[in-house]
C-alpha cells in the first residue's frame, strides 16, 4: 500500500480543523458526530489548534497520514518539525479573507523547505467569498516569498469544510472531497519506501503516557522499525544513547493502534526511549549517518514562576509548594519543546515563543489545581 504524508496548514480559523474532521468522516475513520482533531478542552473553548496532532485516513487503497498543525506563530516550533517529517502541504485559506498574517508565516517555512502546496480557498458559501480574486493574492504572496516556478504551479481545489465538499472548479456540482483527495494522490509523490536499507527514523513530536512514559512521534525514512529493535539514539552534537523499543503504534483515524513493525514511509508512535529527543536520528548501528537536525525557533519573552507568598495563597490550588510547581514544569518539557526553562532555588525563569503559547500552559496549570504567582512577561532582545 502507498502512503503520502501531509500537513494541513492556514491561518488561524480559517477552517483547517473542521476540513480535516470532514475528510476523516468521509473515508470512515469517525463516526458522524464523533469528536473533533481538536481534542483538548481549551482548542475546543478557544476554537483554534494548539498542539500538533496526527491521524490517518485510507482512500483508493492508499493510505494518507495527516497532521494538524497550529495556526498561530506562538506555536510556530510545533508547524517547522511538523513541516521536516511530511512530503506535502495543503495551504487552507478562506475565500473571504484571503491570506492573513500566520498565512505568510507558515507558508514561508514551507516554501524554505522545498514542499510544493496544494491550496484550497475555503467557506467558498460566505455571502462576502471572493474565491477567484483570493486565488489571485494567494499567488501573489507565493511570488513575494520567493516560491519557484515549480511552487507557484500550484493547484487550487474549492471547498466548504463544513459540509463536506470540494471542487476542482467553481462551478462544479458539490458532492464530496473526492476533488480534495484525488488532487491530493496526483499532486504528492509516495513516501519512500526503502525498506532494504538499514533503518533510520527521526522523531518530529513527543507525548507522554502515564504508563509507557515518553513517546516519539517518528518518520520512518528508511528500513522496519520493530518492536524490541535495540535502536541507537544520535543527535548532531555527537550525543549517543541507546535504547529498545517497548511499544510501536500507527495511527488510523484519530486513534492510536498498537503495532508489531512499521515500514519506511509511515509515521509511528515509539514507546521505550526514555532519553529521546526531537530532531534525534534513530539507527540500528552508531555509526549511520545522521539525519539533517530539526531546528526550533527560539523564544520570544520570558517571565518569572514563583511560589505565591501573598495573603491569599492557598485559597484556591492544591498544588501550592515550590517542590509541586516544580515537578509540574519539568514534565511540561516532555513535550512542549518551545519552552525553556532556567530551574533557580525559588524562581523558575520560564522562557515561551509569545504571550499566547505561556498563557496556555499558565491556564493547563490553573485547571490542575496549581497555584502560584507570575512576573510581568519581558521580550527578549537580541
Amino acid at each position: 500500500m502507498e502512503t503520502r504524508n501531509i500537513a494541513i496548514i492556514a491561518h488561524v480559523d480559517h477552517g483547517k480543523t473542521t476540513l480535516t474532521d470532514a475528510l476523516m468522516r468521509q473515508t470512515g475513520m469517525v463516526a458522524e458526530g464523533a469528536g473533533s482533531m481538536d481534542s483538548n478542552a481549551l482548542e475546543q473553548e478557544r476554537g483554534i489548534t494548539i498542539y500538533a496532532k496526527n491521524g490517518s485516513i485510507y482512500y483508493k487503497d492508499t493510505k494518507i497520514n495527516i497532521v494538524d498543525t497550529p495556526g498561530h506563530a506562538d506555536f510556530g516550533s510545533e508547524v517547522e518539525r511538523v513541516l521536516r517529517s511530511i512530503d506535502d502541504v495543503v495551504l487552507v485559506v478562506d475565500a473571504q479573507e484571503g491570506p492573513m498574517p500566520q498565512t505568510r508565516f507558515v507558508l514561508k517555512k514551507s516554501l524554505e523547505l522545498g514542499l510544493k502546496p496544494i491550496v484550497v480557498l475555503n467557506k467558498i458559501d460566505k455571502p462576502a467569498a471572493r474565491p477567484e480574486e483570493v486565488s489571485e493574492m494567494v499567488y501573489e504572496l507565493f511570488l513575494d516569498l520567493g516560491a519557484t516556478d515549480a511552487q507557484l504551479d500550484f493547484p487550487v481545489v474549492y471547498a466548504v469544510g463544513r459540509d463536506g465538499v470540494a471542487m476542482r472548479a467553481l462551478g462544479d456540482e458539490r458532492v464530496n472531497l473526492d476533488p480534495l483527495l484525488d488532487t491530493i494522490l496526483e499532486r504528492i509523490e509516495p513516501a519512500g519506501h526503502e525498506t532494504d536499507k538499514p533503518l533510520r527514523a527521526q522523531p518530529f513530536n513527543l507525548g507522554y503516557d502515564n504508563f509507557v512514559g515518553r513517546l516519539a512521534v517518528a518518520r520512518v525514512y528508511e528500513g522496519t522499525l520493530k518492536v524490541n529493535d535495540t535502536l541507537y539514539i544520535k543527535n548532531s552534537a555527537g550525543k549517543c544513547d541507546q535504547g529498545r523499543v517497548a511499544k510501536l503504534f500507527t495511527f488510523r483515524g484519530m486513534e492510536r493502534v498498537e503495532a508489531t513493525s512499521v515500514e519506511a514511509g509511515d509515521i509511528v508512535m515509539i514507546a521505550g526511549l526514555p532519553t529521546v529527543e526531537i530532531g534525534d536520528t534513530l539507527s540500528v548501528t552508531s555509526d549511520q549517518e545522521n539525519l539533517p537536525a530539526i531546528a526550533i525557533d527560539e523564544p520570544t519573552i520570558s517571565l518569572n514562576f514563583i511560589v505565591n507568598d501573598s495573603p491569599f495563597a492557598g485559597r484556591e490550588g492544591k498544588f501550592v509548594t515550590n517542590k509541586q510547581i516544580r515537578e509540574r514544569l519539568t514534565k511540561e518539557l516532555e513535550i512542549n519543546v518551545g519552552l525553556r526553562i532556567d530551574f533557580g532555588d525559588a524562581t523558575y525563569k520560564v522562557y515561551g515563543r509569545g504571550e499566547l503559547h505561556v498563557a496556555i500552559l499558565l491556564e493547563n496549570m490553573r485547571r490542575e489545581g496549581y497555584e502560584f504567582q507570575v512576573g510581568k512577561p519581558k521580550v527578549i532582545l537580541k
